[in-house]
């Protein structure tokens, strides 16, 4: 059957976190649902549909900025009471708005993630997982990186408490008491757990799992080693995942998969065959869908999917036939709910529009004032800055509960910028290069009216590091602008990985002298992104990455006073040891570095760019052509005569020139190393192609 779903927004609250909105379960049969969220001003508001309209249940005073919200109760009874965490406090209210639990876990982090299970409590910070009963603290656990998730699965089911960690490098942490059971790897870092069908499946040990790059899939978890269901891809290049559901929206007694996206998109997938669910409905929200859950809230009989977005909009995709062609009663009735809802919020428009223009005018009295001060008006953006793996790109993704006006880029290292489809603003790019001011790069994106998400590609080479600053100005008076840093690393295309090829011919990188293990395992956070920033646990650690430009690798083993650093590509090796001896410079730190290289290393590298490099040429060569094409075409009239190689190339040219014009970058990317005044005798190289005389170019630039 057609799923045919209409949006109604229900509530504004403030700016909201990932999973802090919750459906409370229905009090009778047919009856609609309530529906509870927190925000980040600390108020919890509870609030049921009559009418089409939004009626307060309850509203808690604001307070510290609520990270999570959940549902408990006793096991096998409803799940009616809501328990938040804001801080390092877990506060429990009952389904009326009473507060029944106000419980300080004294934890020195704020609580990040948190699953409730019966009388057991499972919180977690940025790295540590602690396990409480009945608020007596029971087990603990801390974790190699950041925890983004914790989950529990159903001890109905499994007679045993089973708390699963999604950890941001790419692995989840299967637990038992205050001991780690076994690891799991998943494709990239996951943000989000759910159980399959919301109670594990038929085993209990089914978790669905979903990442920050936009892929999920499904594991059975059992006692001994995990087992793959399926998982599926993000060929689409969507957002990363916030938040996930189960629900049967169309009514075939089989639970849908829900999913909301950090780009604004809600997902519905069902399970047409028992090997991986497919895409049934999308809906594009323009901002992220930080909450999603399937219920009756608007009108009994008719089920939709609620979610929340990052500024606070709860809104309904609603089964229900808002539009419905009615017979002339009907019509009439209609007509006239219609009016009086037209007419109510055409009143509080007016009422808005007053008070707007009475606070205006007693701000610009105040402003006049001998005793004026200024007033900088806040407001919260949700960023973030990634690594995508397929094109070797950094997204990095701004968003702000109100609309932006502008955002100006600056960075004091080299770094290109790269068209989004979906970016809609109006970017203009000053030209400073290499400028005794430091600025790379200074471009300003102007955004359209009610633009509250801005996604952008950075391209950057390695070997070259420094700051990207991204300046943020938002549509909101008086005029205020924020400031987000974000650091490009030395071996910024580097991507943690779990296994590395241990026969390719790798070069190594010894280092030795008086450093503790904080400060090697801080200059390694320096050069390489992805890498936790507080010190491993224990008296050695080892970190594999993976470059996502060129396909080399990269082990990095150390402990107090040495460290070893394998690649089997020396520009890696040399990059690491230009920046560990300028760190350890600044510390006034005596180095013994000595480098192992593996001249084979060089052809094997050389192999791997082959690929790129004959596409740069190829490229070169096409461009080249089409001046003389295009002349061609003029005298002839028409390109019937030319071969179809030749006419494809006339019909890409403008996309052709663009390419050509970011070749030098391209190339420059390919070495990692500033090469610009070699690219010339590079591409004359390449205009000729041979082998040995390419290599012989890599001797001598090494």
């Amino acid at each position: 059957m057609d799923l045919s779903l209409k949006r109604v927004d229900y509530l504004q609250v403030g700016v909201t976190s990932q999973k802090t909105m919750k459906l409370l379960p229905a009090s009778g049969r047919k009856a609609t649902q309530k529906v509870v969220i927190g925000d980040h001003d600390g108020v919890i508001t509870c609030f049921g549909i009559k009418k089409g309209e939004a009626v307060p249940v309850f509203k808690t005073l604001p307070g510290e900025k609520i990270a999570r919200l959940e549902l408990g109760g006793a096991l096998n009874t409803l799940q009616e009471k809501i328990f938040v965490a804001a801080g390092s406090e877990v506060r429990g209210f009952t389904k009326k708005g009473k507060q029944f639990l106000s419980f300080d876990t004294n934890l020195t982090e704020n609580i990040k993630a948190m699953h409730i299970s019966g009388a057991d409590l499972f919180l977690c910070a940025s790295y540590i997982y602690n396990h409480y009963c009945d608020c007596k603290d029971q087990h603990y656990y801390l974790s190699g990186d950041k925890i983004n998730d914790v989950l529990c699965l159903p001890v109905e089911k499994l007679s045993c408490i089973t708390p699963i960690l999604a950890c941001q490098d790419r692995v989840l942490r299967v637990l038992q008491g205050s001991d780690l059971v076994y690891e799991m790897e998943v494709p990239g870092p996951p943000s989000v757990l759910a159980l399959n069908n919301g109670n594990g499946g038929d085993s209990g040990e089914e978790l669905l799992f979903a990442t920050s790059d936009g892929k999920i899939g499904l594991v059975q978890i059992s006692g001994v080693s995990p087992e793959e269901k399926w998982k599926i891809g993000n060929e689409k290049k969507r957002g990363g995942v916030l938040c996930m559901d189960s629900f049967d929206i169309l009514g075939d007694g089989v639970k849908e998969l829900l999913i909301g996206r950090d780009d604004g998109m809600l997902e519905i997938y069902n399970f047409e065959s028992a090997n991986s669910p497919v895409l049934r409905y999308e809906y594009a929200f323009s901002e992220s869908v930080t909450s999603v859950q399937g219920g009756c809230v608007g009108k009994e009989g008719y089920d939709e999917i609620i979610t929340s977005t990052y500024s606070g909009w709860v809104a309904g995709l609603t089964t229900e036939p808002l539009d419905r062609e009615c017979g002339s009663g009907d019509e009439l009735k209609m007509s006239h709910e219609m009016q009086n809802k037209i007419l109510s919020l055409r009143n509080e428009l007016e009422q808005l529009q007053i008070k707007v223009l009475q606070e205006r005018e007693k701000y610009q009295l105040f402003s006049r004032s001998s005793t004026a001060v200024s007033a900088v008006p806040t407001f919260s953006v949700n960023d973030k800055f990634t690594l995508n793996r397929d094109d070797a790109s950094y997204s990095l993704v701004l968003e702000v509960q109100t609309a932006i006006d502008t955002v100006l880029l600056q960075c004091d290292v080299p770094i290109d910028l790269k068209d989004v489809d979906k970016n809609s603003a109006v970017v203009s790019i000053v030209d400073c290069e290499s400028e005794p001011n430091g600025n790379f790069l200074l471009a300003t994106y102007r955004c359209q009216a009610n633009t509250t998400r801005l996604e952008l590609k950075i391209l950057s080479i390695e070997g070259r590091y420094g700051i990207l600053q991204a300046y943020v100005t938002p549509r909101v008076q008086p005029k205020t602008c924020q400031v987000q840093q974000y650091q490009i690393k030395p071996l910024s295309l580097h991507q943690r990985t779990h296994y590395i090829d241990r026969n390719r011919p790798m070069n190594t990188l010894t280092l030795k002298g008086q450093f503790s293990f904080a400060e090697v395992h801080s200059w390694v956070v320096f050069c390489l992104p992805e890498v936790p920033e507080k010190t491993p646990v224990g008296e050695s650690v080892s970190f594999y990455f993976q470059n996502t430009f060129l396909d080399t690798q990269l082990e990095c083993t150390y402990r107090k006073g040495e460290g070893y650093f394998r690649s089997d590509n020396i520009s890696t090796i040399s990059i690491l040891k230009d920046v560990l001896s300028k760190e350890a410079t600044k510390r006034k730190i005596n180095l013994n570095i000595s480098c192992d290289i593996n001249e084979v290393s060089v052809n094997h590298t050389l192999k791997l760019i082959h690929p790129k490099l004959e596409y740069q040429l190829m490229l070169a060569k096409k461009v080249e052509l089409i001046d003389a094409l295009k002349e061609l075409q003029a005298h002839e009239g028409n390109m019937d005569f030319l071969i179809p190689e030749y006419r494809s190339i006339l019909e890409e040219a403008e996309q052709l020139l663009q390419e050509h014009e970011k070749q030098p970058a391209s190339l420059e990317r390919l070495y990692g190393t500033n090469v610009k005044t070699k690219v010339p005798l590079l591409l004359e190289i390449l205009g000729s192609y041979d082998q040995n005389t390419l290599l012989a170019f890599f001797d001598s630039a090494a």
